[in-house]
């Protein structure tokens, strides 16, 4: 059932009850409610949605870069090219989503894989002696890993020109160059792959309310959780009784646990931080960039702001886009509203939030140059990667916004944190998730430990279907160089990536 068909009208104020109330429409809910159709398909699950759409803000495949983290591109994962601890564990993450999303399509429930997922080979590029001896360090840190063992590196501009032609197009200065490449990555549009996902549910009865904004959350006397607020299209109000909620709601996500009133969250603030693109659909230039391309973040930029030069392909179209260029607003979500951010304030996030704007003037300098850079100035930054690149042939598209979590510390007063962080009630009846990148790309990990978290009385009844969906889950995916080489050629050639 395609998941248009599955859109049911408002219920109005009563007393539904359920098993299940996912906030959000966006791939973690999507995650989530697909794996608990497949675990318990007796339960009753309802998904809302305040848009019009699925995957209507950070899934939206223009709202992010697609990228399927995997650890191989993204510097920001190695501020010390000595420590590869972060890069591995996202990588044993993504191979783990390889393997829930190859299960699905070798039993039906997700469609052809090229409808979300294409192979794109991974890079870095770097510039400058001090760069060129990090990246090169990076690699004989990383090629000491069976996940990385397959990666790249050259500092030979000749080689750099044939992996990725348009970054040596025009380039006349003869400084220091040195890049690394994956010709395993991958380009995911995640919105397609949420849509699928749905699907997944409602084939098993799954309910999907779009323009379904919540608005309140409460815990009753019996322990469920009453969700309540407006059905969009046609102004009434709802009130949802549930055993169980998931707020994956994006920048929402915050506010909503707040109004939960769940000590967790206590002393939590959110930063919000949006992105313009630099975006050619000019197949003469399209057909001539194969790959993504990361570099080394501006100084005081936050680690989000690592610019890269992306081929995408949605809907069967390619583009490229390049950026990200840094734009600030107090709305939490792309479509959200301009009070957003004061209503996340509490007396206990005061604090914090000044600790942070302190700690944090580089990146306050950096935000205040991205908002008055004007376009001859962002497109200068394009050609540092691209010299041939012709503004006739660019448009800068707004991207998503997000809302990066800042978490109280005991001597800091508050850290600013650029990673994902699940947050889950102290009975497991609740749970939201918060923060950005990796997000989306590691989704199905991030799921199961929320399972093993919310319902351990379910977990070994689950464990063998988990097992099947997810064999990484019992035998680590990078025990060896073997057991990589197998699970990329088993699950690449099922995804139609290999």
């Amino acid at each position: 059932m395609n998941h248009s068909e599955s859109v049911s009208g408002g219920t109005g104020i009563g007393d539904e009850v359920v098993d299940l109330v996912l906030v959000g429409g966006g791939i973690m809910s999507a995650t989530l409610g697909a794996l608990l159709a497949r675990l318990q398909p007796d339960w009753s699950i309802v998904m809302l949605e305040r848009l019009d759409e699925l995957a209507g803000e950070s899934s939206s495949p223009w709202n992010n870069a697609g990228t399927g983290h995997a650890g191989l591109c993204e510097l920001n994962y190695m501020p010390d090219p000595g420590d590869s601890t972060k890069a591995e564990t996202i990588g044993r993450q993504f191979h783990l989503s390889r393997q829930f999303w190859a299960a699905l399509v070798e039993d039906g429930d997700l469609p052809a894989c090229a409808s979300f997922i294409n192979p794109t080979p991974h890079m870095d590029v770097v510039f400058g002696d001090r760069d060129v001896e990090y990246l090169r360090n990076r690699f004989v840190t990383l090629r000491r890993s069976p996940l990385f063992s397959a990666m790249e590196h050259t500092e030979d501009p000749d080689l750099v020109r044939q992996w990725a032609p348009l970054l040596m197009d025009g380039r006349t200065d003869a400084g220091s160059i040195a890049a690394t490449r994956y010709e395993g990555g991958t380009d995911i549009d995640f919105g397609a792959l949420t849509r699928a996902l749905t699907d997944v549910m409602v084939d098993r009865g799954a309910q999907i309310r779009l323009r379904h904004e919540v608005i309140g959350l409460s815990r009753g006397g019996t322990g469920q959780w009453t969700v309540t607020g407006r059905d969009h299209s046609c102004g009434d109000r709802f009130r949802i009784k549930s055993r169980f909620v998931f707020v994956g709601a994006g920048g929402y996500a915050l506010k909503l646990l707040q109004k939960a009133k769940i000590p967790e969250v206590r002393g939590y603030a959110v930063f919000p931080l949006g992105a313009q693109f630099l975006r050619t659909d000019n197949p003469d230039v399209v057909a001539q960039h194969s790959a993504k391309v990361y570099s080394q973040a501006s100084v005081g930029a936050p680690p989000m702001s690592v610019p890269h030069l992306d081929k995408r392909v949605v809907a069967g179209i390619e583009s490229l886009m390049f950026g990200p260029y840094a734009t600030f607003s107090t709305r939490l979500l792309r479509r959200g509203r301009l009070v957003d951010l004061f209503t996340t304030i509490r007396l206990r996030n005061i604090a914090p939030l000044l600790a942070v704007g302190i700690q944090n003037l580089p990146l306050l300098r950096y935000l205040i140059g991205e908002l008055l850079a004007s376009r001859k100035r962002k497109f200068a930054q394009l050609r540092h990667f691209y010299p041939g690149a012709d503004p006739a042939d660019w448009e800068l598209v707004q991207a998503g916004q997000r809302a990066q979590l800042i978490k109280p510390h005991p001597r800091k007063i508050g850290v600013l944190t650029f990673g994902t962080e699940l947050v889950v009630g102290a009975d497991g009846t609740i749970a939201g998730l918060l923060g950005a990148s990796p997000g989306a790309s590691i989704a199905p990990s991030v799921m199961v430990d929320l399972l093993t978290r919310c319902f351990p009385a379910y977990r070994e009844r689950w464990e063998s279907t988990l097992r099947i969906l997810m064999p990484g889950l019992e035998t680590q995916v990078d025990a060896d160089q073997d057991a990589v080489d197998v699970n990329l050629d088993r699950t690449g050639r099922i995804l139609g990536v290999a």
